[in-house]
C-alpha cells in the first residue's frame, strides 16, 4: 500500500498544542511503534525545526530520527529512508529541496520507500514536493508555478486560508493554464492518498477544509470537499 499525506499546514511545527494531525499520521503507519524520520532540507536542515520535531516525537509512540543532508550521518541514505516506517518532510524552500534530493537521489529512495509501504508526509514544502505541479514562494518574489516530484497527479496548494495570496494566485494560475487542476488545502487540514487515490481529508480544526480547483468555462471553479475534523466534528459536504 503506498501511503501519502499531505497537509495544508499544521503538526507540531504550527499547532504544537494541537496533535491531531500527528497523531493520525503515526495511526496510519504499517506498525504500532514506528520509526519516524524527519527531513528538514527544505529548511537548511534547521537546528530549531529538528529540535522542535524531537520535542514532540520523543513523546509519542515511535522512535523519531533525522537526515541532515548538510550534515549527513549516513553514506547509506537509501539503506537508512528505507528502514523507517514514516518519513515526514518539513517546510521551507521547495525548490532548493527538489533539487538538492535529486543531487543526492533521495527523491528515487522516496518513490522506492514509498513502493515499499514507508508512509511519506509533510506539510507546505513537503506537502507540494510530492504533486505533479504546485505554488510556491521559493523564489522569494511572490508565488510562481513549480514542477515537484509527481508521485500524486495534478497540483497542490497549502496555506489556502492562511496566506493572503494563496488562493488567488492558485485559482488564477488555474485558469490561466500555467498549472494543472489539484487540490487546495487550508492549515490546519490534511489529505491522506493511498495507492495514488484521495481516501480520506483530515482536520485539526473545525473549519479547516480541502478544495478541488478546476477549469470551468475558462475559469477556475473551487469545489469544497468532505473533511473529517478530528476532534469529532464533520465539516464540508
Amino acid at each position: 500500500m503506498k501511503q501519502i499525506i499531505a497537509l495544508g499546514g499544521g503538526g507540531f511545527s504550527m499547532e504544537p498544542e494541537n496533535d491531531l494531525l500527528d497523531t493520525y499520521i503515526l495511526k496510519q503507519a504499517r506498525t504500532a511503534d514506528p520509526k519516524v524520520c524527519f527531513l528538514a532540507t527544505a529548511s537548511g536542515d534547521s537546528e530549531g525545526y529538528i529540535d522542535r520535531f524531537y520535542q514532540f516525537f520523543r513523546k509519542q509512540k515511535c522512535t523519531p530520527s533525522h537526515l541532515s543532508l548538510f550534515k549527513p550521518h549516513t553514506r547509506d541514505i537509501e539503506s537508512f529512508l528505507l528502514n523507517q516506517d514514516i518519513i515526514y518532510v518539513g517546510g521551507g524552500n521547495t525548490k532548493n529541496l527538489l533539487i538538492l534530493w535529486k543531487e543526492w537521489g533521495v527523491d528515487q529512495i522516496l518513490h522506492k520507500a514509498m513502493s515499499e509501504g514507508v508512509l511519506l508526509c509533510g506539510l507546505s514544502a513537503g506537502s507540494i514536493c510530492w504533486f505533479e505541479e504546485g505554488v510556491t514562494d521559493s523564489y522569494g518574489d511572490g508565488l510562481e508555478p513549480l514542477k515537484a516530484l509527481g508521485f500524486l497527479k495534478g497540483s497542490h496548494c497549502p496555506h489556502y486560508d492562511g496566506e493572503l495570496e494563496r488562493r488567488p494566485s492558485y485559482t488564477g494560475f488555474i485558469a490561466e493554464s500555467k498549472l494543472k487542476a489539484g487540490y487546495a488545502v487550508d492549515d490546519g487540514a490534511g489529505l491522506h492518498f493511498i495507492d495514488g487515490n484521495l481516501e480520506k481529508i483530515v482536520s485539526s480544526r473545525p473549519h479547516a477544509s480541502a478544495f478541488y480547483v478546476e477549469t470551468l468555462d475558462g475559469k477556475a471553479v473551487e469545489r469544497k470537499l468532505k473533511t473529517t475534523y478530528l476532534g469529532g466534528e464533520i465539516t464540508g459536504s
